[in-house]
């Protein structure tokens, strides 16, 4: 017999799904036969599968050792046993607590895998949580944390990643109804002197992989944006402009290609017609700093208010002076 204990990533998940999940191997009709034979039971009794579990819920298996641990097949991941952690290396913390980790994400950094022997900020967020003992192989089973907030290779900047399960329905409910500000830093082509907020249309070529705006709705195919720009500096004998840019609607490359229609595009940003400077070769894109809403209820109410930095690369420093 085997018992599993259910934590506050598993709570209010149910029974069933649970279950299924747990043994990957095994089939939803198997998991409701063991149910009926009381082979599975939830607390001491008989249990139907779609109960909703509790944090402290206990779940008795009765199966063989061997059955037990072929049924979970590969429902604990293999991990990279460090691998990610040591090839990325030490990726800036911002800030932590039980629930999230702000992340400085480095340029040339996939934010999650692209294939299957990629390694991402993803691969580097498990690692870096088994190595400090936050998690561990067999909690994996039930929750897998992982990134909020997805940014292209080559932009750099603070990544919200989720430790928990309700940091990540909570981090990923305020992203999709728009409460965290979300600004950036980057640097463009010509001189602009006024705060602007663009509006557009968006689509993107998927075997492209770039993106078309209109400034009308050419209807099917196209989402709505809106990105707000504010110069920041202006370096004369360069004719570049440091903008901080708010993110307000959050689709791909809308930063990139929104700037380059209005004809400035970021410099080193090839695709969008950005020039190259210097040695760099990639987009000079930042995710800069977050802000999270006033109203937020516990725990996440430590993070009223608040406002997140994430260091400027040295990219800039290099070309602003």
């Amino acid at each position: 017999m085997r018992e599993i204990m259910i934590g506050p990533n598993e709570a209010d998940k149910r029974l069933d799904r649970f279950l299924n999940f747990y043994f990957k191997e095994a089939s939803t009709g198997f998991i409701y036969k063991m149910l009926r034979k009381k082979n599975i039971i939830l607390n001491g009794k008989k249990a139907d599968g779609t109960e909703k579990l509790k944090e402290s819920d206990v779940i008795r298996v009765f199966f063989s050792d061997e059955t037990f641990e072929k049924l979970k097949g590969n429902a604990v991941p293999k991990e990279n046993d460090g691998k990610a952690l040591n090839t990325l290396g030490n990726i800036s913390v911002i800030y932590e607590d039980d629930n999230i980790v702000l992340v400085n994400k480095p340029f040339g950094v996939l934010s999650q895998k692209a294939k299957a022997d990629d390694i991402s900020l993803n691969e580097w967020l498990i690692d870096y949580l088994l190595n400090k003992g936050d998690v561990s192989k067999e909690s994996l089973s039930s929750y897998r944390p992982s990134i909020c907030n997805r940014l292209d290779r080559n932009t750099s900047g603070l990544v919200i990643c989720a430790k928990s399960l309700i940091g990540a329905r909570t981090m990923n409910d305020l992203i999709s109804r728009r409460l965290i500000d979300k600004y950036y830093r980057t640097i463009v082509s010509g001189h602009l002197t006024e705060p602007v907020s663009l509006k557009g249309y968006l689509s993107k070529d998927e075997k492209k992989n770039k993106v078309d705006i209109k400034v009308n709705d050419p209807g099917d195919g196209y989402s709505y944006i809106e990105t707000e720009y504010e110069p920041v500096d202006y370096i004369r004998e360069k004719d570049l402009t440091v903008l901080e840019v708010k993110l307000v609607t959050g689709k791909p490359h809308q930063i990139r290609a929104h700037l380059s229609s209005i004809g400035h595009p970021i410099i080193g940003d090839i695709k969008y017609g950005g020039q190259k400077v210097g040695m760099l070769n990639h987009q000079l894109l930042h995710s800069y700093r977050v802000r999270f809403p006033k109203d937020l209820n516990t725990p996440f109410d430590i993070l009223c208010g608040r406002e997140f930095v994430a260091q400027l690369p040295k990219e800039f420093q290099k070309i602003t002076g």
